[in-house]
């Protein structure tokens, strides 16, 4: 058998009755209107055959990228809950409060 080649299907076959597909130029004015209507059925299909490959893989990244985020999303809570500055600040002006002199102002 011999190697295939790119451009094999632009070739005559050696067998002038053998079927083979040809490619078929959509421009020529010679195609009957059944001729294009199979050619835009074809194409229709192979479209829908991409697009369902296509969404699929772009569901898939979609989720992978929104559990990212949600994923970012709960450690910066879980890291900010662990602060505890605010509380510390809070008790430090507590103590100073009950140190410092009693006026009648507290």
């Amino acid at each position: 058998m011999p190697p295939l080649t790119a451009d094999m299907a632009d070739k005559m076959p050696l067998d002038p009755g053998a079927r083979v597909a040809t490619r078929i130029d959509i421009s020529k004015p010679g195609l009957t209107p059944e001729q294009l209507y199979f050619i835009r059925q074809v194409e229709l299909e192979q479209w829908k055959k991409k697009t369902q490959k296509l969404r699929a893989r772009n569901v898939v990244t979609g989720l992978a990228i929104g559990a990212m985020v949600m994923g970012i999303y709960g450690y910066t809570f879980y890291s900010v809950s662990q602060e505890k500055i605010m509380d510390e600040m809070d008790e430090e002006a507590k103590r100073a409060r009950l140190q410092g002199p009693k006026t009648g102002a507290n």
